[in-house]
């Protein structure tokens, strides 16, 4: 019953494919006939892959959904841990109640988007629920951190917050989005550095492309100097280096040894308990040893005083440096947002500069060497078919069919909302393989039929004819084949889909035209080599 109904559908098939095989002839003969018109209509669309290569947004490689989310928290100037830690709290509990979150870790007094200590920093780390409980684009990482910014701009007023995806590449950089650094070329001072920053976040997230532009750079941080009298140590017999260390173990904390204790290995830090070191009073009642053995207090040899400075300075390619982080807002690529921050950059006066850095170092670096990959790839294809062909004239046929194949990849990736980036660009060369396998079968066929006496007209009609049938079951072979490309989810998908997408709309498009303009190619191409030749009988 099985074989009878099978049977019955292939019979069917078949000769519903004969008759559309008979037409498709039929307009084959049609458009050799009006070559010129073809080509016009050629030009046309290579024009409109042009321009779509301006206008498609680039990128470098797409943020992924891994899985977790990082915030980090900045607090005014000088702010208490415990306050920070309240404020860490609070957007932990706010997270807890988004869909799409299992837990949260939270860290008081750091910023590991910096890599930097400080009491008024806070960070944590959102773990997203499991891939499979997660479906739909609004449970997606990128969702569920534009859903966190929006509400943390509303309720936590006392800090700044910044919500980050994990970076695309482990490795560069501790979150994703981009990383500019401003650097003070001429000494013009850390407190122009910070102005220079502040504005240029503040124009950032007035901008359309960019959000969650900001910069943890402080120049002016209330601090406390301790001015040590090196004299009076001398007289009173105290050395330098125990002012120092008593400094170290009660303020700052300091790192004994290890024990090991119920099967683990504990480390033993000391430091003086919270009341004993509030205030300045309680760092002049410290008591250092003297070389008599008698205990001297620290302010008789020190003096504590009210100071303003940086709370980090960082420097790049040598030059004071202050780092701002910031994220592409929805439908924005990532080369459209590193646009937009060095058009406001170049605003800023001479004296200072712009670097990138990280993951956006490397995207602006590799430019479009990757699309230059690509002309290497037609020659070779070219200077293949020269050699098996022994003529300059029919390898053209076959690869001029190629930029249709990048129009229609151009026009998949924008109508989804995607980017025109590394992974597009790789699907670009798996297309130029691709379209000039269709191309192949016409021509070759082409060329057999030219020498076993066929005109140049009849010759590409019938080619076409012939290979209609293998063209289009290995082109929708392979177009199916990457349909679970462009349906991809959990990690990693949007990779896979970039490059689906690619190839799939290329290969649709390739194959649609390919099917009529490689005839033309063929008819134009063989009447100009064999122009003064004899033509063979029929």
């Amino acid at each position: 019953m099985i074989n009878v109904s099978l049977g019955w559908f292939f019979k069917g098939f078949n000769k519903s494919f004969d008759s559309c095989t008979k037409g498709y002839a039929k307009v084959v003969r049609r458009c050799v006939r009006a070559s010129a018109v073809g080509l016009a209509i050629y030009v046309g669309l290579l024009f409109l892959t042009y321009f779509e290569f301006k206008h498609v947004p680039g990128g470098f490689i797409p943020n992924q959904d891994k899985g977790y989310l990082l915030v980090n928290m900045q607090l005014p100037d000088s702010a208490s841990v415990e306050r920070t830690q309240a404020v860490v709290d609070r957007a932990g509990a706010i997270a807890m109640k988004t869909p799409g979150v299992k837990h949260t870790i939270t860290i008081a007094g750091m910023s590991c988007l910096l890599n930097a200590n400080g009491s008024n920093f806070g960070t944590m780390f959102v773990i997203l629920d499991e891939f499979e409980n997660r479906h739909g684009p609004g449970l997606s990482a990128d969702a569920i951190a534009q859903r966190l910014r929006a509400i943390y701009y509303q309720q936590i007023l006392e800090a700044q917050v910044g919500v980050f995806g994990a970076p695309p590449v482990d490795g560069l950089g501790n979150a994703g989005g981009f990383k500019l650094m401003v650097q003070d070329r001429s000494d013009s001072g850390l407190e122009m550095l910070q102005k220079e920053t502040d504005d240029l976040a503040l124009a950032g997230n007035q901008s359309r492309e960019v959000t969650s532009l900001f910069t943890m750079f402080r120049s002016n941080v209330p601090q406390r100097f301790v001015d040590i009298d090196r004299e009076k140590c001398k007289k009173m017999g105290v050395a330098l280096s125990d002012v120092f260390n008593a400094l170290q173990y009660n303020l700052g904390g300091y790192y004994v040894n290890d024990f090991n204790k119920f099967g683990r290995t504990w480390q033993v830090n000391i430091q003086a308990s919270a009341p004993y070191r509030m205030d300045s009073k309680d760092v002049t009642d410290l008591k250092v040893r003297n070389s008599q053995g008698n205990m001297a207090p620290l302010g008789s040899v020190v003096k504590v005083q009210e100071s303003n400075g940086p709370i980090m300075v960082n420097r790049y390619n040598m030059y004071p440096a202050a780092a701002i982080n910031g994220v592409e807002a929805p439908g924005v690529s990532s080369g459209e947002a590193m646009a937009k921050m060095e058009e406001l950059a170049s605003a800023m006066p001479s004296s200072f500069g712009f670097e990138w850095t990280e993951l956006s170092y490397l995207q602006k670096t590799a430019g479009n060497t990757a699309i230059l990959i690509f002309p290497l790839c037609i020659l070779f294809v070219f200077l293949t078919h020269s050699a098996e062909y022994e003529s300059w004239a029919l390898p053209l046929a076959i690869i001029l069919i190629v930029p249709m194949g990048i129009l229609c990849s151009l026009t998949g990736v924008w109508l989804a909302g995607m980017d025109n980036d590394i992974f597009t660009q790789i699907g670009f060369v798996v297309l130029a393989g691709l379209a000039c396998k269709n191309a192949v079968l016409i021509v070759e066929f082409a060329k057999q039929q030219r020498e076993h006496g066929l005109g140049i007209e009849d010759a590409a009609v019938e080619a076409s004819h012939l290979r209609l049938r293998p063209i289009m079951m290995t082109s929708f072979a392979f177009i199916l084949g990457v349909v679970p490309l462009v349906l991809a989810s959990g990690a990693g998908s949007e990779m896979r889909r970039t490059l689906g997408m690619a190839v799939f709309s290329g290969m649709l498009g390739v194959t649609f035209f390919g099917i009529f303009l490689t005839p033309i190619f063929f008819n134009v191409l063989e009447h100009l080599r064999c122009r003064g030749k004899s033509e063979p009988s029929h």
